[in-house]
C-alpha cells in the first residue's frame, strides 16, 4: 500500500513539475517576439470575427505558432470577447500577448481624406467615392437626402462641410465623415458669427457663409480676403450688384468650359450677380476659417472694385472709382497679352 502511495505521489510531483514547466514555457512564448514578423504588417479583423478565426488567420500567415495557447491566454485573462474590428499595424518585436492587447485596444490604422478649401459639394462626393477605405453608403443618394440624413433637411448641401483633413478607420461610412465635416462647419460658422463686426449688411450666419464662399473663390491670398470682403460689403450697403465671376461660373454648372463669355454674363441664373442684386441663394464652395472670418470682419478701405494684377502671386488691384478700376483692367489686359505673346514665342521655338 505504501509503495502505491509513493508511486501516486511521485506521479503527482512529476505532473506538477510538467505543469509548471508548461506554464513557464507558455509564459516565455507569450512574451517573445512573433516568429516570422520581419516587417510592418497590416492585419485586419473583420467585424464579428471570432477569437479562433483571428488566431487561425494569424497562424496561416505564419505569425502565430501556437494559436491554441494564444486562445487559452485570451480566455484566462478575460480578453477573449474584447477584440475590436479594424486594421492593425503589427511591427517587428511585438509579442503574442502584445498582439492580443493591441486587438483589444482599438488602436486601428487611420486613413485620411482632405476636403479642399474652395472645392464644391460635388468635389467632396467625388473624393469620398474614390477613397478605397470609405464605405460609400450614400454615393447614389441626392444632396437633399444626405442633408435629411444629417438632420438638416432645410439646408442646401453646398458650403455645409468644413474643408480640412479628416482621419478615420477603414470602413467608416461616408455619412459619418460628412457629419463630422458638417458639425465642424457649424461650429466654425457659429464662432465667426459671434465675432462679427457691427452693422454688417448680413442678416444671418447663412448669409455670412454665402459671402465667405465667394471670398474663398476670389482669392487664395490670406492677406487679401478681408479687403475683398470689404468691397462686397460696401457694394451690399450701397445696393450695387456684386458682379463676381465665381458665382456666374457656379450657375453655369456643366456649361462652364474654362471661359466666361459676354453672353454668360448676360444669361440670367439665380447665381448671376451681374443680373441679380444681393447675395446668391446658396454658398458656391467650401470656405475655410480665414474666409469665414473675413466675411464677418471685413476691412473697409472704401474700395468698390478689384481686378487681378496679372502678377504670378495671384494678387489683385483695388480701386475706389470706376476710372481707377478701368485703368487697372487695361494694365491687366496688357500683361495678359504680353504673357500670351511670350508663350506663343516659346511654343514656336520649341516646335521642330
Amino acid at each position: 500500500m505504501r509503495r502505491v502511495l509513493r508511486s501516486l505521489l511521485l506521479l503527482a510531483l512529476i505532473g506538477a513539475g510538467l505543469g509548471a514547466a508548461a506554464l513557464w514555457w507558455a509564459h516565455r512564448w507569450l512574451e517573445a517576439p512573433l516568429a516570422g514578423l520581419d516587417a510592418r504588417t497590416v492585419f485586419e479583423i473583420d467585424r464579428g470575427a471570432s477569437l479562433r478565426a483571428v488566431a487561425q488567420d494569424l497562424h496561416t500567415l505564419g505569425l502565430l505558432e501556437y494559436p491554441d495557447v494564444w486562445i487559452a491566454w485570451a480566455r484566462l485573462s478575460g480578453q477573449a470577447g474584447k477584440l475590436r474590428a479594424g486594421e492593425y499595424a503589427l511591427t517587428p518585436g511585438v509579442s503574442p500577448k502584445g498582439v492580443l492587447e493591441l486587438f483589444n485596444s482599438g488602436r486601428v490604422i487611420l486613413h485620411s481624406i482632405t476636403f479642399v478649401e474652395g472645392s464644391t459639394f460635388a468635389d467632396v462626393r467625388k473624393a469620398l467615392a474614390a477613397h478605397a477605405a470609405v464605405r460609400n453608403d450614400y454615393a447614389e443618394r441626392s444632396g437633399a437626402e444626405i442633408m435629411a440624413a444629417l438632420g438638416r433637411p432645410e439646408l442646401h448641401p453646398e458650403g455645409q462641410f468644413f474643408p480640412d483633413t479628416y482621419h478615420f478607420a477603414r470602413g467608416t461610412p461616408d455619412l459619418a465623415l460628412l457629419r463630422m465635416a458638417h458639425e465642424r462647419m457649424t461650429a466654425e460658422l457659429d464662432a465667426a458669427w459671434q465675432s462679427r463686426a457691427a452693422d454688417l449688411p448680413l442678416s444671418s450666419p447663412y448669409e455670412a457663409l454665402i459671402l465667405a464662399s465667394i471670398i474663398e473663390k476670389e482669392t487664395a491670398l490670406e492677406h487679401e480676403r478681408r479687403t475683398i470682403a470689404g468691397v462686397f460689403v460696401e457694394r451690399l450697403r450701397l445696393g450695387m450688384r456684386l458682379q463676381t465671376d465665381p458665382t456666374v461660373i457656379y450657375g453655369m454648372q456643366d456649361r462652364y468650359d474654362g471661359n466666361i463669355r459676354r453672353a454668360d454674363l448676360r444669361r440670367d441664373t439665380p447665381y448671376n450677380t451681374y443680373t441679380r442684386a444681393g447675395l446668391p441663394p446658396t454658398p458656391i464652395a467650401l470656405p475655410g476659417r480665414e474666409s469665414l472670418q473675413a466675411a464677418v470682419q471685413p476691412e473697409m478701405t472704401g474700395a468698390l472694385f478689384f481686378v487681378a494684377t496679372g502678377d504670378p502671386d495671384g494678387s489683385h488691384f483695388f480701386s475706389k472709382t470706376l476710372a481707377e478700376h478701368n485703368a487697372a483692367v487695361q494694365r491687366y489686359l496688357r500683361k495678359l497679352r504680353e504673357r500670351n505673346r511670350q508663350l506663343e514665342q516659346a511654343r514656336q521655338q520649341a516646335s521642330p
